[in-house]
């Protein structure tokens, strides 16, 4: 892939245990992502995904391998402050819980508190946290205190953070793991709104294989390898190697796998309702 926004090549760390030894948390990943594009990364926990997320935003620094982002390489030991700073404002990351990530006791200061940091400037700052909560539509609230909003609304708020130290890619880790469903829906439609109106490059790591069917990509980790990656149809089609390490399926692929299973012949398995649904009514009538 030609200028990959994001790329890696022979990609590893391994953690210090108390033995003095090392643990191996990743092996050898080479992985390119486009600008613009909506990645979701999926394995279970212990993978090496949320691993890779702090790697990439630089809160870790790799054992071995390279990391370039926007062409530029992160893992070169002779990088200067100013660069780091530079480098880390173009990926914004966005954590589970957004207790821990809300630091003011008013919704507009804590989105403020990032270009605060960076030192920009109190007008460009005013604009930027304008914008940011008019996007993940938390304008109404900018005088709020953050701990009396609902867990999507906390959520959006840390988003809006993000948004405003103009990022290129925000980063997603588990983002919507601690939220009811309504706060999941708010979420999910800010993050997509983020990458189809803003070309913000998203990379969403999640367990929820609904969430990953709004994706463009999805790349499965297992033991700290990547295990597959393309387009969602394609990779919920492989249900056994899914559930093999730890996984499920989307219903629709759920539903058409067993079907399968059970000698009525569906065709290629898909994670997309309205394809099964088309599928399932072709079946029928053609009975």
């Amino acid at each position: 892939m030609e200028n990959a926004f994001i790329k890696t090549e022979n990609l590893s760390f391994s953690y210090e245990n108390g033995d003095g030894g090392e643990n191996a948390v990743l092996y050898d990943i080479n992985l390119e992502i486009e600008k613009g594009a909506f990645v979701a990364i999926l394995g279970h926990n212990g993978s090496g995904k949320s691993t890779l997320a702090k790697l990439l935003n630089m809160i870790l620094t790799p054992t071995g391998g390279k990391i370039y982002i926007d062409g530029t390489d992160i893992t070169k030991p002779d990088m200067s402050e100013k660069d780091i700073i530079d480098l880390r404002s173009k990926i914004g990351m966005v954590f589970q819980n957004p207790d821990n990530q809300l630091v003011a006791t008013i919704v507009e200061e804590d989105v403020a508190f990032g270009p605060e940091n960076l030192g920009v400037e109190p007008a460009e700052i005013r604009r930027r946290v304008d914008e940011a909560l008019a996007t993940v539509g938390m304008t109404k609230y900018a005088r709020h205190s953050p701990h009396q909003l609902s867990g999507g609304q906390k959520q959006r708020v840390a988003i809006a953070g993000a948004i405003a130290m103009l990022p290129e890619c925000i980063v997603f880790d588990e983002s919507t793991a601690m939220l009811d469903p309504m706060g999941r829906a708010e979420v999910m439609n800010t993050i997509e709104k983020l990458n189809r109106e803003k070309n913000i490059t998203v990379l969403h790591i999640t367990h929820n294989m609904n969430e990953a069917l709004c994706a463009d990509r999805v790349i499965v980790m297992s033991d700290g390898r990547i295990i597959l990656d393309g387009v969602p149809d394609e990779v919920f089609s492989h249900v056994e190697e899914l559930k093999s390490v730890g996984l499920g399926v989307p219903q629709a692929a759920e539903l058409m796998y067993s079907l399968s299973k059970n000698g009525i012949e569906i065709g290629k398995i898909t994670g997309d309702e309205n394809k099964c649904a088309q599928k399932l009514f072709d079946l029928i009538n053609e009975k």
